[in-house]
């Protein structure tokens, strides 16, 4: 007989598991089908985890954080290889897997390997090495994740030529590095492996990297990088890439041919809808396989969900996770949460770290939104001043007319964990008066917020005066 359950989950990365989870929670039977060995997806097997541990370790073995506290020029040792550098790596990822395996057995969750395709709305079709199987649910949860975009054109190798994934399995430390592209991932690695003492060169077609981020912070970022040593090429692009024995040999439109011992390609990602079936049923899909999907994660079939990187931006675990949950939540009518919250921050982890919540200022001087700044800087801070790092920010974008917070943007050590305190305040619709009636411990870099606000408030003041 065909198993039967309430919910079928295909994929067992964050988002998959967390929507597998919840429902499971809720007393439904959970079938989660994952084709690979192990569960946890890219971002606990090939992207964030890894990427995020990798930081770390760079900054371990680098010094790099000790550099400005204590003037002493910091190096790598010359025998260090890549095994002693991703020690660390496989031993978080092998934890975080215990972990996810722990959930789905306390869920009572039952785990199916294999390749999964749709056969109809309902029915799975699932093919492992060892048999075929069919299971039907009510509702089917797509949480397939994405993979790196491989251009025809680039003859990926994985010796000279690698994308975000194969990057962690290099067999040693290279001298130089092309690094293509300067969205999050491109960013990230090139300046983890900068920090290492590679000498690194980002090429991004557009003038500025992180595109999306608030243009005070990218620029800060930016300079903060070529102190590190890394070397940028602008408003120009990759035509051509290629092997020549030991190296590498990479061609730009405007700037002729320079050779690198390896390449990074950061060509962004598709979703992983190959064999899935979505024809099979009629589930439409946009560029890249990005399946399409409402304001409650559901597909044009009405009982089929999608969620996570396989749906596209902001394709981050956190938001992903949360995507899953409001799925779960909306299809079984819990009456929980049903919604995510208005305001989703975003943290991309190079060196440093800048972490955003809500509006930058672009934006608003894109939307014509009324705006105020308020700045603070780690170098003013005590706890800046004790760690070492001198070059943090944390930037306030408010409202004139009523001092409400509109979006944090934060670059430097714990930016990622700083921001929460910003996302809080905004989830309130509080002003930034919030931050000075708060009372933080001395000496913490959280404290720069209420630096940031009695700044907003002297440029509230002269808006006001200006304005009568």
């Amino acid at each position: 007989m065909t198993e039967k359950y309430d919910l079928i989950v295909i994929g067992a990365g964050p988002a998959g598991e967390k929507g597998a989870s919840k429902a499971a929670y809720y007393g439904k039977r959970v079938a989660l089908i994952e084709r690979a060995s192990h569960v946890g997806g890219a971002g606990i097997n090939t992207g964030t985890v890894p990427s995020k541990t990798l930081r770390e370790s760079a900054l371990y073995f680098s010094g790099l954080l000790q550099r400005g506290l204590y003037g002493i020029d910091y190096s790598l040792k010359e025998d260090l290889s890549i095994k002693d550098f991703m020690h660390r790596e496989r031993i978080v990822v092998e934890k975080e897997r215990e972990m996810i395996e722990q959930t789905i057995q306390r869920h009572n969750i039952i785990l199916i390997h294999g390749d999964a395709s749709l056969k109809d709305e309902h029915t799975v079709h699932v093919k492992s090495s060892r048999n075929e199987v069919d299971i039907t649910g009510d509702v089917i949860l797509i949480a397939t994740g994405s993979s790196p975009h491989h251009p025809p054109e680039i003859p990926f190798d994985d010796k000279f030529i690698y994308d975000s994934d194969s990057i962690l399995n290099m067999k040693r430390i290279p001298k130089t590095m092309a690094v293509v592209g300067g969205g999050v991932i491109g960013t990230e690695y090139a300046s983890i492996f900068a920090a290492l003492g590679i000498r690194v060169t980002l090429i991004e077609p557009r003038g500025r990297i992180v595109s999306f981020a608030d243009s005070e912070i990218a620029k800060r970022l930016t300079n903060q990088l070529l102190q590190m040593g890394l070397n940028f090429i602008f408003n120009d692009r990759m035509v051509a890439i290629e092997p020549r024995g030991d190296h590498i040999q990479l061609t730009l439109e405007k700037g002729g041919s320079h050779n690198f011992e390896v390449a990074l390609i950061a060509a962004g990602r598709q979703s992983n809808v190959q064999g899935l079936g979505l024809e099979q049923v009629g589930i439409k899909t946009g560029e890249r396989g990005l399946i399409l999907v409402d304001e409650n994660y559901r597909t044009n079939i009405p009982n089929i969900f999608a969620v996570g990187d396989v749906i596209g931006f902001p394709a981050l675990a956190s938001t992903s996770m949360e995507q899953a949950r409001a799925a779960i939540v909306y299809a079984f009518n819990l009456a929980y949460k049903e919604r995510l919250a208005p305001f989703l921050p975003l943290a991309v982890y190079a060196i440093p770290e800048f972490s955003s919540i809500g509006l930058t200022e672009d934006e608003c001087k894109e939307k014509n939104i009324p705006y105020l700044i308020g700045r603070a800087y780690y170098e003013e801070n005590a706890r800046g001043q004790i760690i070492g790092d001198l070059s943090g920010m944390i930037k306030l974008v408010f409202s004139p007319t009523d001092k409400k917070l509109l979006g944090a943007h934060i670059i430097g050590e714990q930016a990622s964990e700083l921001i929460h305190i910003a996302s809080h305040v905004m989830l309130a619709n509080g002003a930034i008066d919030a931050f000075i009636e708060a009372v933080y411990n001395y000496p913490t870099l959280s404290d720069s917020y209420q630096y940031a606000a009695y700044n907003g408030l002297a440029n509230y003041d002269n808006w006001v005066k200006a304005n009568k």
